[in-house]
């Protein structure tokens, strides 16, 4: 049974969302680089209150400046909130373009694991380890099952493994070890 909510904010409003709209949960990915999991999560919902929707042809058309404005808006729904703006109206095109504003119709209209990966990999801001977590987000947390994606869910801790509060500063606090010992290793 697919959960009701995500455990990624700390605000139960903003983990049901991410399960509600599909959207939300794209947009979430974009915004999760160089911010706590607990922000970028919490910004689809934020976004959607401060434009009352979450649209994603009325967001990709929307004048960049303008949408920028709505991301600046304190707090800011990101450090880099221009960037972010263009990513996530980016990606509300590709919805538009590919998937006729359904978002859900990404993994839904998927033929297997292999075809769902390259559709994820397809999208606006969304590169190999975002696939991997979102893989395992859409098959261990709301019930994707199509042929073949078991063999392709990383064997890594990943977002799809957090089911509380708990589970997710489990997860940071492996995340931000293993990017430690990555620098040290790179440091020599």
């Amino acid at each position: 049974m697919p959960d009701r909510a995500l455990h990624f904010t700390g605000n139960p409003e903003a983990d049901a969302y991410l399960v509600s709209e599909p959207l939300a949960l794209l947009i979430g990915f974009v915004l999760d680089q160089q911010i706590t999991v607990q922000h970028a999560f919490s910004g689809p919902l934020t976004l959607n209150h401060r434009l009352g929707h979450l649209d994603p042809a009325r967001i990709g058309s929307m004048d960049p400046d303008a949408l920028a404005v709505v991301f600046r808006e304190r707090p800011a729904l990101h450090r880099y909130p221009n960037a972010m703006a263009s990513r996530v109206a980016a990606l509300c095109r590709v919805i538009v373009a590919e998937y006729g504003g359904e978002a859900r119709r990404v993994w839904a209209d998927a033929n297997d694991g292999q075809d769902l990966q390259q559709r994820l990999l397809a999208l606006p801001s969304i590169g190999p380890m975002k696939a991997r977590s979102l893989l395992a987000i859409l098959s261990k947390r709301l019930g994707v099952d199509l042929p073949g994606l078991v063999e392709i869910l990383p064997t890594h801790p990943t977002l799809g493994e957090v089911d509380s509060d708990e589970a997710l500063e489990r997860y940071q606090t492996t995340k931000r070890a293993h990017k430690a010992a990555m620098r040290a290793q790179a440091r020599g």
